[in-house]
């Protein structure tokens, strides 16, 4: 043999341990990597349990709206509730007077004084105010001004109170019917 001819036999035998090595690399990186199928699987659990999430949080957010919806009901259905207990002693004081056989004068006026008192104590025990606004200044969204008088006081001051007004929470229940002061 020439040396020609060694150095060609040497080659080639140096080229597979090349690629040898490199299947053994693609073979490896391969077996790590997972095949589409695998990935396309994985992918489409994760999308349904992402749906699966997101209908159950679709359905706790309609939970939570009918929920409200029925708490909102119930507080206008009850919202009475605590003012007419206490108007039921106001009740209950007014038929204990109608009860009695014989009856003062005097006696007659105490008990309707005990009675106003207990009616103006549920009225503030549920924040319903009077208005009573003699010698204040007209205001058209608190008062209903029934006419014009000549007066001393000052134009558009409340001269007469014909009827209380009542508020309740600072809104207007009832406007007070009043008199209102002419300009001089």
């Amino acid at each position: 043999m020439t040396t020609t001819e060694t150095s060609q036999e040497a080659l080639p035998e140096k080229e597979p341990v090349v690629e040898t090595a490199a299947e053994t690399v693609a073979e490896a990186h391969t077996d790590t990597l997972p095949s589409i199928e695998e990935q396309f699987r994985a992918l489409e659990l994760k999308a349904a349990e992402h749906y699966d999430a997101w209908l159950r949080a679709k359905a706790e957010g309609e939970n939570i709206r009918r929920r409200a919806q029925e708490d909102i009901s119930k507080a206008h259905k009850f919202a009475v509730e605590k003012f007419a207990g206490e108007l039921l002693a106001v009740k209950d004081s007014l038929e204990a007077a109608l009860a009695v056989q014989e009856q003062t004068v005097e006696s007659f006026k105490s008990g309707v004084e005990l009675t106003l008192k207990q009616l103006v104590s549920a009225f503030e025990k549920n924040a319903l105010n009077e208005v009573n606004p003699a010698g204040e200044k007209f205001d058209p969204h608190k008062h209903q001004a029934i006419g014009m008088v000549d007066s001393e006081q000052e134009a558009n001051t409340v001269v007469t109170v014909l009827q209380k007004g009542y508020t309740i929470a600072d809104r207007v229940l009832r406007p007070a019917l009043v008199m209102v002061a002419k300009g001089k």
